[in-house]
């Protein structure tokens, strides 16, 4: 299968999705229930990969603690009010073994449902989770030496950061894993990558992981870069990735991975062998709403711009609804998925949900569809179908002030697209709250004495300008606040 420049990615919520499906089937629902006519759905929408967030399996332990975690259970309560311990499944993230469940069909349904995909051009994503594992997964009895552990001082001082548990026939002390910028995550155990054993085990389980799949999204994946585990451990450590994905590609040459970084580590990964790496500042600078920042971010190198995630939403954020005006929404997704990239959208975006379904539940409210923002999303879906943007070449443009003293030039974010094949396209946003004019200087001095027509693709208007002045001025553009054009530029004769 042929690799897109700037594929587009759908992270489906599996629990959720199944459970949906149950409801309409009257019984469990397997993988082998995601329709073929679903999945037409998904291709026909533009999508390339379909990430298939929560197949693998958790355990008893991790649901206890996700049903008795205080703080967890408010969250739930507010986002099911009638919520029963049957939706609270555990962390999708703490893995107790990377099989698919039962409840989903297993291991056989996951490959039947691959097999679908591939006939219809779409490839399969799946979680890999490398920096911890559950606390009841096998290696906590069979290999306790895999974990960092600690003291009962340890224990003591930070008593969300360890637990005490039985393993091997011994009382042992465990770090739970975590960032080290927050308390640890109580239903899972920090994994030791200064044990090479460790890094043996885990390649094993990517390995495993990638022969069922197409791609996989790494969970924090900067947390076993070298420096960042003696910083949060005091353990020294080997790199992993470089030496794992290149172990993976000789045997699976087109095998993506996908990493979830901050920090500024995303050219480290990049450089490890991550094909693609979350884009976690331009989603913070666009909810800040401020266009300067934005444009800022995307001085960067098309080179490394080519390899980043670009997204509104996903499990871990907001959602884009809650988190924007409508209005702001709009803009910051034509900017988000208009930018050279992996276009990644989250199931339930489309239609406008606004509650954020915490990983460890199995079921999500049922919300009304925002009919204005699905018929935006279709609108802008149809837009990253056009192979100008699937294959062409990205280039920010400058933009310069109408007249002297008009300050809201600045406002502006624009972008030219161009087609090996000759197509050309114009990204224009007002990306604030006010009014704003501008000039926007134009790539093209080789075509002068024309007229040029530019039809808004994600609009009705269209403009005719003389090609002269467009060039030894600029575009001149007036926009209302948080306004956009698409624009399908085309020489007439």
């Amino acid at each position: 299968m042929a690799a897109l420049r700037y594929p587009s990615l759908y992270e489906v919520n599996t629990r959720c999705h199944l459970h949906e499906i149950s409801k309409r089937l009257g019984r469990p629902a397997l993988l082998d229930d995601i329709s073929d006519a679903e999945l037409e759905g998904w291709r026909k929408m533009g999508f390339d990969w379909i990430w298939l967030l929560g197949v693998w399996k958790t355990g008893a332990g991790g649901r206890e603690i996700s049903r008795s975690n205080p703080e967890w259970r408010r969250e739930f309560q507010q986002v099911l009010p009638d919520l029963s311990e049957t939706d609270i499944a555990g962390s999708c993230l703490a893995v107790a073994a990377y099989a698919v469940d039962e409840a989903f069909g297993g291991d056989e349904a996951l490959k039947r449902l691959r097999e679908r995909m591939t006939a219809r051009g779409l490839r399969l994503m799946l979680d890999f989770v490398p920096n911890h594992t559950a606390l009841d997964h096998p290696w906590v009895q069979a290999h306790p030496e895999y974990y960092i552990q600690g003291t009962e001082e340890d224990l003591s001082a930070a008593p969300d950061n360890h637990v005490r548990l039985v393993s091997g026939g011994e009382t042992r002390i465990f770090a739970h894993g975590r960032d080290p910028d927050f308390p640890g995550w109580p239903d899972t155990l920090q994994l030791d990558y200064g044990n090479p054993a460790v890094h043996k085990a885990m390649f094993e389980e990517l390995l495993s992981v990638a022969r069922r799949c197409d791609g996989v999204r790494c969970d924090m994946a900067m947390l076993i870069l070298p420096d960042v585990f003696e910083g949060t451990w005091g353990v020294r450590s080997a790199p992993f990735w470089p030496e794992a994905i290149q172990a993976i590609r000789q045997e699976l040459p087109d095998f993506i991975f996908v990493a979830e970084v901050y920090w500024d580590r995303e050219w480290t990964l990049q450089q490890e062998g991550f094909d693609f790496c979350y884009d976690k500042k331009l989603y913070d600078r666009l909810a800040e709403g401020l266009a300067r920042p934005v444009h800022d971010h995307l001085l960067a190198d098309v080179s490394y711009q080519d390899r980043m995630a670009r997204f509104l939403e996903n499990h871990d954020e907001v959602r884009a609804a809650t988190r924007f005006s409508p209005e702001m929404h709009r803009a910051a997704a034509v900017i988000t998925y208009l930018a050279p990239g992996l276009r990644f959208f989250h199931q339930g975006q489309l239609e406008g949900a606004s509650v954020k379904v915490p990983v460890h539940l199995g079921r999500r409210p049922e919300e009304p569809v925002n009919a204005e923002i699905q018929v935006f999303y279709n609108r802008l879906l149809r837009c990253l179908r056009d192979p100008v943007f699937r294959e062409g070449n990205w280039q920010l443009l400058e933009c310069v002030p109408a007249w002297e003293g008009n300050w809201t030039w600045e406002n502006f974010i624009a972008a030219w697209w161009m087609s090996p094949l000759g197509g050309h396209r114009l990204v224009v946003v007002n990306y604030s709250p006010h009014q704003s004019q501008c000039y926007v200087r134009l790539p093209h001095p080789e075509l002068p004495g024309r007229l040029w027509r530019l039809e808004d693709v994600m609009g009705r208007e269209v403009y005719d300008r003389e090609s002269d002045r467009l060039l030894s001025t600029g575009l001149y553009l007036d926009m209302q606040a948080w306004a956009y054009h698409v624009l399908d530029i085309n020489v007439l004769l």
